[in-house]
């Protein structure tokens, strides 16, 4: 049985703060060198993956997680396919963000701040996941 829906509402905090946290997460896994930030990478989305089990869709939950390890795996040989986890996982996020069943029992917003946050990600990762870092010195010296 589903809890009574409850979504959260949007606000400066629940919007900018998600993008925030999302840009931190992606100018530190910039911080690591091939292939060690694409392996880090499958390895973190497959945990993100099993993030709601056992969060109150019952056997939903499971399948998820079943889902999200394949695209994991194949994520350690291509970008797009955790790209595409991290866009399955913010869908997840706001199912329970609808249905009051927030990834932090404690915060619940949650999984309204994530599901604005995984998007960003997904993107840096379906772009291939470039060194900020790189870039960033590149323009720095003027090269």
């Amino acid at each position: 049985m589903l809890p009574p829906a409850t979504p959260s509402s949007f606000t400066f905090a629940t919007t900018i703060a998600p993008i925030l946290v999302a840009l931190v997460f992606i100018a530190a896994c910039a911080l690591l060198k091939e292939p060690s930030r694409q392996k880090f990478s499958a390895i973190f989305v497959a945990g993100a993956g099993a993030a709601y089990l056992g969060a109150g869709f019952g056997v939903a939950e499971l399948i998820f997680c079943m889902a999200i390890v394949p695209l994991a795996y194949r994520g350690l040989t291509d970008y797009r396919a955790i790209g595409l986890a991290w866009l399955l996982h913010s869908g997840w996020d706001l199912a329970h963000d609808l249905w009051g069943n927030p990834i932090l029992p404690f915060a619940p917003d949650s999984s309204l701040g994530c599901f604005v946050c995984d998007p960003v990600i997904a993107i840096w990762y379906l772009l291939g996941a470039p060194s900020i870092w790189q870039r960033a010195r590149r323009s720095g010296t003027g090269a």
